[in-house]
């Protein structure tokens, strides 16, 4: 079919293929080889387009293909499908809630093999409900050895990295951890299955570390404790997303969900401002900031959108990507710069160490 070796084929030469091998052609896929040869006005397919859709790796130009595409999928779309068992309405549910076009959705059903399972956000959500280790559970930051804990951020002892890090693992009670758990569970375990560990995981931690250092530039004598930062950056990076793809979105009472996430992130976000105000248990340590969640939600607006909007397509090939990822950098350096130097400039009066 290619006797020059120019990896181009005619697209009726591809067609002919497609009809004659269809039998053995997943239907999904197919579709998706049909609109591809239907977007190509000049005749020709590339083979590397076709080993992509093969070997289930998209580039961006063969994307642009499909949406430039002169034929819009005839078939019926994929809530329709009938017979489906427990496992596959599962995927199709997750995929119609996370994805917002119906080629990206049949190329998710196509191609999920819940290998690996979605072990990050189980696995942080675990460890997170084992840092509860004090026996007060509702508003542990009024217990004594509270801030005692080596994973707790404290102003004064900043210069301990992991605590930038390590802070998500413990929470200001019961009613902080369940919240935050609830969230991470809902949004963040669909979210992985869909874009992967290595993404979600990319977007939760850079919310945490955001978070962090929001705190220790914003509010500078305050402790942090609580995975919000994390939380938050997936949460308003998935609600950003279905509004920006709004009409495209299939999930079911979206716009009712959306209401119920924005009010429970609402009521934990006052839940911080408040606690935050409350005249301390320990004085003259204040109790935990609220900033780490408008560090998460900025990450998650920025960085988290572009990851969600690019579904299986190379980031580094985005240069909004590389323009956030830039911004996240220039903050960080800020940010560590703002921690050696201005606590000594500003002579500031931190509260002592635990």
């Amino acid at each position: 079919f290619d006797p020059g070796n120019t990896g181009y084929i005619s697209t009726g030469k591809f067609r002919n293929l497609l009809e004659s091998h269809s039998s053995k052609l997943d239907p999904h896929k197919r579709e998706v080889l049909l609109a591809l040869a239907d977007s190509h006005a000049d005749g020709q397919i590339c083979y590397q387009d076709f080993v992509n859709l093969m070997s289930n790796k998209r580039s961006n130009s063969f994307r642009q293909a499909i949406l430039q595409g002169n034929r819009r999928l005839c078939s019926k779309a994929l809530l329709e499908e009938k017979g489906l068992n427990l496992s596959q309405r599962l995927i199709r549910h997750v995929a119609y809630e996370t994805l917002p076009r119906e080629i990206d959705r049949k190329w998710y059903y196509d191609s999920y093999t819940c290998c690996p399972p979605p072990w990050f956000m189980i696995t942080v959500a675990f460890f997170l409900y084992n840092g509860v280790s004090l026996d007060q559970f509702v508003l542990q930051v009024t217990h004594p050895r509270y801030l005692k804990n080596s994973l707790v951020y404290h102003p004064q002892l900043r210069a301990q990295a992991w605590r930038y890090l390590t802070y998500i693992f413990m929470h200001a009670g019961i009613e902080h951890l369940g919240l935050n758990v609830v969230l991470q569970l809902l949004v963040g375990v669909p979210l992985e299955m869909v874009h992967g560990a290595t993404r979600i995981g990319l977007v939760y931690v850079a919310g945490v570390v955001a978070g962090s250092l929001a705190v220790s530039v914003a509010d500078m004598t305050a402790p942090v404790v609580g995975s919000s930062g994390g939380v938050y950056a997936l949460v308003s990076a998935h609600l950003a997303n279905i509004v920006m793809n709004w009409s495209g979105m299939k999930c079911q009472f979206k716009l009712l969900r959306m209401a119920v996430a924005l009010i429970c992130m609402s009521m934990e976000f006052g839940r911080a401002v408040w606690l935050r105000f409350h005249p301390s248990a320990y004085p003259p340590c204040p109790h935990p900031s609220f900033v780490a969640h408008l560090g998460g939600v900025a990450v998650g607006i920025t960085l988290g959108v572009v990851v969600l909007r690019n579904y299986e397509q190379r980031l580094q090939d985005q240069s909004l990507w590389w323009i956030f990822v830039a911004m996240y950098t220039i903050f960080v350096l800020f940010a560590i710069f703002w921690n050696i130097f201005a606590y000594t400039l500003l002579d500031l009066k931190l509260p002592p160490p635990p």
